[in-house]
């Protein structure tokens, strides 16, 4: 991952100018609310930028997030918006692939991070984070570009993925709850396909 790529981005960028920009991360919420979690539950966004997830699931009564982003300039913004309530929220600066978690999850949840390794190498290492970082029983909800999707994002090269892509990466450590696939409209109109997949770590 390149940090200064994504720095330059969230520095000269405002969030309607980023094609991933959700108001409502519905899909995400969808997802997260049909696993009836605690709301002293931890939960990780991955790669969350300044996703406006946080904001809905502080919302939600949920107590323990953190956002893990490779840019420092995107977790300052949300820090920025929440104010006040983001002393309830962790915030880590860290390439996803060099995460090293000090507790562990609940919930991890990745909104267009995972497309972003295109190496087996990185994925590897991934799945061998999640793993660890999740807690016995807890869950993965991982959404990435599908096979209809765009081929790049932001300039960059991305991996695409089908439900059956996703399940055979994530079955070593994880068994499947639900897949579904949708389509986000970009803040100037244009489609992009995504498959969602949800689940749950293997005891």
């Amino acid at each position: 991952m390149d940090e200064n790529h994504w720095e330059n981005i969230y520095r000269n960028k405002n969030e309607k100018e980023v094609s991933w920009f959700q108001e409502v991360p519905s899909r995400s919420l969808e997802l997260i609310t049909e696993l009836k979690m605690s709301p002293d539950d931890s939960i990780i966004d991955i790669g969350g930028g300044d996703s406006h997830l946080a904001d809905h699931l502080l919302a939600y009564g949920f107590k323990h997030l953190t956002i893990l982003d490779i840019s420092s300039a995107a977790l300052d913004k949300v820090k920025e918006r929440l104010r006040k309530h983001s002393n309830s929220v962790k915030f880590i600066s860290s390439d996803i692939t060099k995460f090293d978690p000090k507790e562990k999850y609940k919930l991890w949840h990745d909104r267009a991070t995972f497309h972003f390794l295109t190496s087996a190498e990185d994925v590897t290492t991934y799945l061998k984070i999640a793993n660890h970082a999740i807690a016995p029983g807890g869950y993965l909800i991982v959404s990435t570009f599908s096979k209809t999707g765009p081929e790049k994002c932001s300039g960059l090269p991305i991996s695409q993925y089908s439900e059956e892509d996703l399940k055979a990466l994530f079955e070593k450590y994880f068994t499947n709850i639900r897949c579904l696939e949708d389509t986000h409209k970009t803040p100037w109109g244009s489609s992009q396909n995504f498959v969602y997949c949800g689940f749950k770590k293997r005891t």
